[in-house]
């Protein structure tokens, strides 16, 4: 069989009710003027969100929360994987300051400093997929996230690093320290699918559609936590000093 080609086509939908009582998707596709006019990607996320099968789970419309008279706005939406990878986040700053800097100083002040550093889990570029695994798209990329190794479900909001460590500060100087988080990038694209529909009395037929719209998910890589502790965030701490 042919490939489709995945294309943006713009369409209207009409409610039809009792007529799909069996749990059908409650739309049907009119001819438009503006039948070629594309689609936004929040257009497109919204009919996944309101899709009848979502990364192969079947769903009702209270799971979106809308009533039996709205209906679903698509038939299937997965979402597919086209890269990953790894990469240095934004180095910030973890503690607080600790100076040297008395007139009179002559030696090395030993200092206990602490440092933390949280980074958020699982940033999508899209408003539906950040509501959280509760609600919107946001659970549905679990499974494909949680595949890569190193990396939190997406029910964790954040994850952090941190420790604490015994330091030298010379004299004239103040020390803090710095952390750089190492993130991963997961790219992929929403797929949405409007199956045909054959003539019937009422309605015309209608051909398949397909949507896409490209989403972009941002997070820390985590590394294992010790005897069963949550995981803590990958990544590189330094000590920084500078002139008093």
């Amino acid at each position: 069989m042919a490939k489709r080609r995945l294309r943006n086509r713009k369409v209207r939908y009409v409610a039809i009710g009792a007529a799909l009582a069996t749990g059908g998707v409650v739309v049907a596709l009119l001819p438009s003027a503006n039948a070629a006019d594309a689609k936004t990607p929040d257009q497109i996320m919204t009919m996944c969100e309101r899709s009848a099968v979502v990364n192969g789970e079947k769903r009702s419309v209270e799971d979106f929360g809308g009533a039996f008279a709205d209906g679903f706005q698509a038939d299937n939406c997965d979402y597919v994987e086209t890269n990953f990878e790894t990469f240095d986040g934004p180095t910030e700053k973890a503690s607080i300051d600790f100076p040297n800097c008395e007139p009179n100083a002559t030696d090395p002040a030993k200092v206990s400093i602490t440092w933390s550093s949280t980074s958020a889990q699982g940033q999508g570029k899209y408003v539906s997929t950040q509501q959280g695994a509760a609600g919107g798209l946001f659970g549905f990329l679990s499974g494909s996230w949680s595949k890569h190794k190193g990396t939190l479900d997406m029910t964790v909001k954040s994850a952090t690093a941190g420790d604490t460590e015994a330091r030298d500060v010379p004299v004239g100087k103040v020390l803090h320290m710095e952390f750089t988080p190492k993130l991963q990038r997961m790219t992929g694209e929403w797929r949405v699918r409007i199956d045909a529909r054959e003539q019937t009395t009422v309605l015309p037929a209608s051909p398949e559609q397909n949507f896409v719209a490209p989403d972009v998910v941002e997070g820390p890589v985590i590394l294992p936590g010790a005897a069963g502790a949550p995981g803590v965030v990958d990544g590189t701490s330094k000590a920084v000093l500078e002139d008093c």
